[in-house]
């Protein structure tokens, strides 16, 4: 193999190609004339590598990600996070692997490879902005070829540069990329933050706000770190509007779906967008987010006057559906926990996180007051269940109102509950437990409460068992009182 006329041939059309893209295509086919490598040339993108131009292949890896480390790895099996362009782009360094079998980081592409050379491709200050990645079926001088390669990189990179870098990254490929931030956002507020700054990122439009109805009426979005002077005035605007104004823009959108201005002078904004002209915005596009009942708008715009196209306001269209399937799985999710957490019929919280929270108890400091309705049974006897459950939800809120801010009343039986209060001294707790009593009163009911406060290197269990017993004193003794444990 005649490297040198390898690297003529390659190079000698570099200076001809007039994008980023042609000359790493003119890269790959010149280098496919001389070897039947499977060949692919991959350029930085945010978060990954994209794949510009390859040759043929099974299966060529669109975007990859970068997050790597070393191939030396004791673990089985290959983590999907990790490969050779990825580690050899986020190191700097070359890759020559002559047995992809042995490699854990390697991406199969076909069956029949069994080496891969894998150069970093730099920019004139040395700076990787890709590889180009090559890919045997047989025998191969990997010395030889390393060398050509890396020549070929050098100039292939400076060119890359010379044309201004990497290809931008397309509107689609970053709705994807902020889709996936979407997806893992852990809280609405972070997940309006990232579809917020989506919206911007993807429209090319400098300010983005996010209208939510909720139980107390429509309101913003999380703001996303230091808004832009647009973006501030659209919230000041639209915050002293108030809640009637910013419940038309929602209705308006949900009534008659997705619109956009186009961007021409003399146009007056209608009524429901005075306070969005007032602001200073001239360009905008106002979607829907979810549905009507619950749901809201996403309002991107600019200071100029622009024309955004049917296309972009497709990408709103999806990016806000994106959202709000998120934000829906979130509250959800958030369902699901207040469930699982709380008991269904006062709304208290129940055993499991009282078994959480008296495991934190500091000894000589917090008092947990064990609690039982006096005569329970015979008012579900008497006048059936649903006067019981009623009883116990009636008392449930007597009790909380009894309780000081901060105090915690969980439901762990059927009509047991118990109060974890912080105090500085036992008489403190014995005065709250005679507050519970009192409340209980008011409601025509009487309970016995049981106090213990936890011993250095006593077993939560223990103190509880002490307050149960403690309880169980004041039934002896005649019911609708305090005992504290000793």
């Amino acid at each position: 193999m005649d490297h040198e006329r390898v690297i003529r041939d390659v190079t000698v059309r570099l200076p001809m190609a007039s994008t980023a893209l042609e000359a790493c295509q003119w890269t790959v086919a010149a280098l496919a004339r001389h070897t039947p490598a499977t060949i692919s040339i991959l350029l930085q993108v945010p978060e990954g590598l994209r794949c510009v131009a390859a040759t043929g292949a099974w299966q060529v890896f669109s975007t990859v990600p970068t997050r790597t480390g070393s191939s030396a790895r004791p673990t089985p099996g290959r983590d999907p996070e990790r490969s050779i362009v990825g580690r050899v782009y986020a190191s700097g360094e070359p890759a020559t692997v002559a047995d992809v079998t042995a490699d854990p980081d390697y991406l199969p592409v076909r069956p029949d490879v069994t080496a891969e050379l894998c150069v970093p491709v730099r920019d004139p200050a040395g700076r990787p902005i890709g590889v180009l990645d090559l890919q045997w079926t047989g025998p191969v001088e990997l010395d030889r070829w390393r060398g050509t390669a890396e020549r070929l990189a050098g100039r292939l990179g400076a060119r890359i540069t010379a044309l201004g870098g990497p290809p931008a990254e397309s509107r689609g490929e970053k709705l994807l990329r902020h889709a996936a931030a979407m997806t893992a956002a852990p809280t609405d507020w972070d997940l309006m933050a990232a579809a917020i700054t989506a919206a911007r990122d993807v429209s090319g439009l400098s300010a983005a706000v996010l209208l939510l109805a909720g139980r107390s009426g429509p309101r913003l979005g999380a703001p996303t770190g230091t808004p832009g002077e647009l973006e501030s005035r659209l919230r000041a605007e639209l915050t002293e509007a108030g809640p009637a104004a910013l419940g038309r823009m929602i209705a308006r959108a949900h009534r008659h779906g997705s619109a956009y201005t186009l961007g021409e002078a003399g146009h007056p904004p209608t009524e429901d967008y005075l306070p969005l002209a007032r602001a200073g915005a001239r360009t905008l596009v106002a979607v829907p987010v979810g549905p009507p009942e619950g749901g809201g708008t996403l309002l991107v715009a600019d200071e100029r006057l622009l024309r955004p196209d049917p296309t972009t306001v497709n990408l709103m269209e999806l990016l806000a559906g994106q959202a709000w399937t998120c934000l829906d799985r979130l509250r959800t999710l958030a369902r699901l926990r207040e469930q699982a957490s709380s008991d269904p019929l006062t709304g208290l919280r129940h055993t499991g996180p009282f078994g959480q929270r008296i495991a934190k108890a500091t000894p000589g400091r917090t008092a947990l007051l064990a609690i039982d309705v006096d005569g329970f049974k015979n008012v579900n006897d008497t006048y059936g269940h649903q006067a019981g459950d009623q009883l116990l939800v009636g008392l449930a809120r007597a009790l909380e109102g009894a309780l000081r801010q901060g105090d915690e009343l969980y439901r762990t039986g059927g009509d047991e509950f118990v109060a974890v209060i912080e105090v500085s001294r036992p008489e403190e707790a014995v005065r709250i437990a005679e507050r519970l009593t009192e409340a209980a009163r008011r409601t025509g009911r009487t309970i016995s409460v049981g106090v213990a406060l936890p011993h250095l290197g006593e077993p939560p269990e223990r103190t509880l068992h002490r307050a149960d017993r403690a309880l169980y004193a004041v039934k002896q003794h005649g019911r609708d009182g305090v005992h504290l444990a000793a």
